[in-house]
């Protein structure tokens, strides 16, 4: 899941650093999503770390093992059991077909790194205070249940969670838990999954495939369909998830945009990486996404009505329609600039009120 956060494109995909462990029900460690290989790699070059915006408030994160027993403190740790081993609650190998919401065995912490509490892994601390919030996307002001809906739809490639359900209020409690303290507006230093430098060429998916052949495969696979902690069926989830196929996000999950993927991937990959030391090269970062975003995976319905507002559709996005006249492979791989440079163009145009000069709904 990739909630403002992934979740999805798949929160999902933001309580420890990337290599701690994690314990769900039963005692089984849970290891978050690796996007990129779980084993360090001495030979990649690292670049500099994104900065943290310098008036933004520190980070703390609160502890969910210090509230008490009660019916809130309960809720809280759904919220946590949920986001750590969503598979193992509401996934499609679960004893219960009613509570098959998502619709692959991924976890919402594949996103949103260490049950969503990792600096720059797409946490959800300071999350709850953003909404409700406007979201181009959809075109509207959304809820904090719409946005955890998206994920479920998205990163996890599934359906949405009944608003009254039990999940749905254990997700929102957990996320609001974790934005204790966090006024409206506040910045919070770690948010997101940083900033690195655009590229001024396009993203490289050959030169991708290289650096994923020495710095995943060994994990996630040649194939990309990681490895099972058990056999199929067993509603156990996975040791390294898969970063394609049919049990990855779908294609509109943002996770499968190219800035938002390789920021995440620069901050947090490979397993143990933190934002401040990243193993990759910025460029390493940009060509391994682009490689693994081109890998078939799940496509999800009716992508052509996203952003409806169509100036404010992001420029990863990788699939049409498009109003700034640059074609689909453009958009997935880059360069950006010219893009966001005629985007800049129209929108004057627009408070202008001038006609657009480029070819609305080129993909």
């Amino acid at each position: 899941m990739k909630l403002p956060f992934m979740v999805m494109i798949y929160g999902a995909v933001g309580v420890a650093a990337l290599c701690l462990a994690t314990h769900p029900p039963g005692g089984r460690w849970v290891p978050p999503i690796a996007i990129v290989s779980a084993k360090p790699v001495a030979a990649a070059k690292a670049a500099a770390p994104a900065a943290a915006p310098a008036t933004a408030t520190s980070w703390s994160v609160p502890d969910v093992d210090k509230l008490p027993g009660d019916a809130w403190g309960k809720l809280v740790r759904l919220g946590r059991d949920l986001t750590v081993a969503t598979y193992a609650h509401i996934g499609p190998e679960v004893a219960d077909p009613a509570k098959h919401y998502a619709g692959n065995n991924l976890s919402c912490q594949n996103c949103h790194l260490g049950a969503g509490a990792k600096q720059f892994g797409l946490p959800f601390v300071g999350v709850f205070a953003d909404f409700p919030q406007y979201r181009g996307r959809e075109g509207r002001v959304g809820s904090l249940e719409d946005r955890i809906n998206g994920c479920m739809e998205r990163s996890m490639n599934g359906r949405a969670l009944p608003l009254d359900s039990t999940e749905m209020a254990a997700f929102v409690a957990y996320i609001k838990f974790l934005s204790t303290g966090i006024a409206i507006g506040a910045q919070t230093s770690g948010r997101g999954a940083g900033d690195i430098p655009r590229l001024t060429r396009a993203a490289d998916p050959d030169h991708g495939k290289l650096v994923f052949g020495q710095t995943c495969a060994s994990c996630h696979g040649q194939d990309g369909q990681g490895k099972r902690h058990g056999p199929l069926g067993d509603a156990a989830g996975y040791e390294f998830p898969p970063v394609w196929g049919p049990d990855s996000f779908n294609d509109g999950a943002g996770m499968n945009r190219l800035i938002s993927g390789a920021n995440f991937v620069h901050s947090n990959m490979p397993n143990g990486t933190v934002w401040s030391a990243p193993a990759l090269s910025a460029e390493d970062a940009w060509d391994v996404t682009a490689y693994l975003q081109g890998q078939p995976r799940p496509a999800r319905a009716h992508l052509e009505n996203d952003f409806p507002v169509r100036l404010q559709k992001p420029v990863d996005a990788g699939y049409g329609p498009y109003i700034d006249g640059f074609d689909r492979t453009q958009h997935r791989l880059g360069p950006f600039g010219p893009i966001e440079q005629k985007i800049k163009e129209l929108k004057a145009e627009k408070s202008a009120g001038a006609p657009p000069t480029a070819t609305p709904g080129r993909s």
